[in-house]
């Protein structure tokens, strides 16, 4: 009996532990987050659909700094069809990213050329 409430004990603190540093983590910045901001502040727009997994592997790219991206979602949310933003801005692959200039990069985007397009610096790596 008594080793059954240590063995509880124990994996209600590990549960709690946990926890306690995923709320940590998620409330502390992304490693690129400085770059994400630069990238929304250069009037970059990174069009998207929620189902595309191109889409999620550019996101992955950045990490918990994705969130700061300028994302515009196309897809209707039962996914059959894109809406009139999009349309009306001719998207036709995702992912779609818009420079400032005008031009646009189709599909996954390495970071590096992101950097170069935007001019917004990559963090130097750890």
């Amino acid at each position: 009996m008594v080793l059954t409430k240590i063995i509880i004990g124990v994996l209600i603190g590990g549960v709690l532990a946990l926890v306690g540093y995923g709320i940590y983590d998620y409330t502390q910045p992304g490693k690129l987050d400085n770059f994400a901001q630069c990238i929304k502040d250069s009037g970059t727009i990174f069009y998207g659909a929620f189902w595309c997994p191109h889409c999620q592997n550019q996101k992955k790219l950045f990490g918990k700094s994705a969130k700061l991206l300028p994302y515009i979602e196309c897809s209707l949310p039962n996914g059959q069809g894109q809406n009139q933003n999009c349309n009306d801005k001719k998207i036709d692959n995702y992912p779609t990213w818009e420079f400032k200039d005008g031009s646009r990069q189709n599909g996954e985007v390495p970071l590096d050329k992101l950097a170069e397009k935007t001019s917004c610096a990559l963090p130097e790596p750890k």
